[in-house]
């Protein structure tokens, strides 16, 4: 230890801050993603402290105070007590040692009393009377100072370590409001630390939040947009060219492109330089998870899987030859397709030859640099994405199928039910599960909740009551029109306006037809699993009418939940809960915003996060007995 260093409280370790940045404040301050120019704050290390207000002093004259005292006292004791150093008056000692700066001047008197005079003419003048009145100069003007702060720090005061850390990547809007994206990963890290607190608190880890901001870097069109855009309506028209025309773009085969490398390369670099500051991180196996909003899910996921319009293409061009080989054509048509094929093809193979060429002598490097553990995708669209891409529903019950595990180990969707920019996932690996109900999120604040690998699907639609509730029910369970159209959460499915309910189930009463398909597009599971009963036709009417409504006839128990033989691996698809008392059309309005500062989304989060670290831990432990 350096003669006279005092170590600061959040230095990593507990250790000494011997470089500057290497204090938790530090660190954690600059491997987060940069502010924009209007909010740069400025985060800078404190050597050099203030009796009393332990305010640090300017960098500048820090900087010189410590080389000076480095120079002179290197290879000197501290005191043994921190107290007894602090309170020790000096006077009667001479200075040993001083040095002048710009408009102050520095004495010292031992290796650990320091004071600051100034020397200003108003200062030496005060200071010369009080002298001649017996009182010496360091109880006169002087300012005592310290190095270091006023308490010392331990072994037990060094950061838990991070052992997991979620890129969070924002959507659509950035341009509008540069910063937001940094913001709103401050309240999701501020939401996770209260969480860890309440339930993590026994744990030596540590999960970091780190916001990927991508959209103002890029170029795109330039200005060329808004030099087009009419003047009329111009905050309506500006507003949308800096949110919705994201979506344009990245529609667009000329732009399409740079919105892809601006996350990758970002997400690359943030995750270099974190390693580069915390280089124990991937030695000791740290794990990166992506949570993605939005239009930032589907660019995530396109980066993750390598997806690429001309693949789609290609295929378009292969169906096409495939249905002109089936029609009838001519001799001479015949030859020249004949011709055309064996030249594609000779092209195919030249073409493969010399991208062999190319990776042998060129080793590709990987499009992200890490593995990621989870992709959390909140308020997403992937799904349509997807689906007019051409993905269908198979038969297996794997994430493959959509997100092989080999790319990413976990795919979770997380969604608002009011959110209009949501779309559920599981639908496109199972068609069955479009009416079997998401798993919803516990509250914050549920007491043992039951662990979600736990819960069982359960229908969204049951269609027996659909078809075979009486008129005399319907009639009861209409509300007068003067009821306002405010939704009440009493059981998951049930959140249906008063209004739309009397229509649902006065259409439900015509039986099977279009009334059955209004309850299974707006019905939303009236009846609950718990309250449903045995329809008169029993299982065979059952499945009839499930048929009726367009789903296919599922395996399933007197209970309402779905039979273990058509699951999912596991479950892709978590619904927030709704308010018990929420305006489903203010919803719409704030859902899609919602996500960052939500308590229920944050324990979600790091208790799939710290739940896979506990296991890992658990088997390595297993491992070594």
């Amino acid at each position: 230890m350096v003669p006279g260093k005092r170590r600061c409280r959040t230095s990593r370790g507990g250790g000494n801050c011997c470089h500057p940045c290497s204090c938790a404040i530090g660190r954690e301050g600059q491997e987060r993603a940069e502010l924009p120019e209007t909010e740069k704050i400025p985060v800078m290390r404190g050597q050099w402290f203030i009796d009393g207000t332990w305010q640090p002093l300017e960098e500048e004259e820090s900087n010189l105070i410590e080389q000076e005292h480095l120079n002179r006292f290197k290879g000197q004791q501290l005191q043994e007590s921190f107290d007894m150093e602090i309170s020790k008056p000096v006077d009667g000692k001479e200075a040993i040692h001083s040095l002048k700066l710009s408009r102050n001047h520095v004495d010292w008197h031992s290796v650990d009393e320091v004071y600051l005079y100034s020397d200003a003419t108003t200062s030496k003048i005060a200071r010369t009377v009080t002298q001649k009145l017996g009182f010496s100069k360091a109880s006169s003007s002087g300012t005592r100072l310290h190095r270091g702060y006023v308490e010392e720090a331990t072994l037990e005061d060094k950061p838990p370590q991070t052992s997991h850390i979620v890129f969070v990547v924002h959507g659509i809007g950035q341009k509008m409001d540069q910063g937001r994206i940094i913001k709103n990963t401050a309240m999701m890290r501020d939401t996770a630390r209260k969480v860890e607190e309440k339930y993590f608190s026994n744990l030596a880890t540590h999960v970091e939040f780190l916001p990927v901001e991508w959209r103002s870097k890029l170029t795109l069109d330039g200005d060329t947009v808004d030099s087009i855009t009419p003047d009329k309506v111009r905050g309506l028209r500006d507003m949308l060219n800096s949110s919705a025309m994201d979506i344009m773009y990245y529609t667009s085969p000329l732009y399409r492109d740079e919105l892809v490398k601006g996350l990758q390369q970002e997400l690359n670099r943030l995750y270099s330089l974190f390693c580069s500051r915390n280089p124990e991180f991937e030695e000791k196996g740290g794990k990166v998870s992506i949570v993605s909003h939005s239009l930032g899910c589907v660019i995530t996921y396109d980066i993750m899987t390598g997806w690429n319009p001309v693949r789609l293409y290609e295929q378009l061009l292969q169906k096409e030859e495939d249905e002109l080989e089936e029609r009838w054509m001519s001799y001479e048509e015949q030859r020249l397709l004949e011709e055309l094929y064996i030249t594609k093809q000779r092209l195919r193979e030249i073409e493969e030859r010399l991208h062999e060429l190319k990776a042998s002598t060129i080793s590709k490097p990987p499009v992200l640099k890490f593995k990621v553990e989870n992709f959390f995708c909140m308020g997403s669209p992937l799904a349509v994405f997807l689906a007019l891409r051409g993905i269908r529903p198979g038969t297996s019950g794997s994430q493959d199928h959509i997100l092989p595990r080999t790319i990413c180990n976990r795919l979770l969707n997380i969604f608002h039910p009011t959110d209009p920019v949501a779309y559920r996932l599981e639908p496109l690996i199972l068609k069955h599960y479009s009416n079997i109900s998401p798993v919803q999120i516990h509250w914050y604040n549920t007491a043992n909740p039951l662990p979600y690998e736990h819960m069982k699907p359960s229908f969204l639609n049951p269609t027996k009551e659909a078809t075979s509730a009486p008129d005399t029910e319907s009639a009861s369970a209409a509300p007068s029109p003067t009821t306002s159209p405010v939704m009440v959460r009493r059981h998951y499915g049930e959140s249906i306006t008063n209004i739309g309910k009397a229509s649902i189930l006065g259409a439900a009463s015509i039986g099977k037809g279009l009334g059955g398909m209004l309850f299974s597009r707006f019905g939303r599971s009236s009846a609950t699993p718990q309250t449903m009963e045995t329809g008169k036709d029993g299982p065979e009417g059952d499945e009839k009418k499930a048929t009726t409504v367009g789903t296919p006839p599922l395996p399933h128990s007197s209970s309402g939940f779905l039979e273990p033989t058509v699951e999912l691996e596991h479950r892709i698809d978590f619904e927030l809960r709704e308010g018990l008392v929420e305006s489903r059309y203010w919803s719409a309005v704030t859902s899609h915003t919602a996500y960052w500062s939500s308590l229920d989304i944050a324990l979600f989060l790091l208790t799939f996060m710290y739940k896979q670290d506990q296991e890992e831990t658990d088997k390595s432990n297993l491992d070594t007995i």
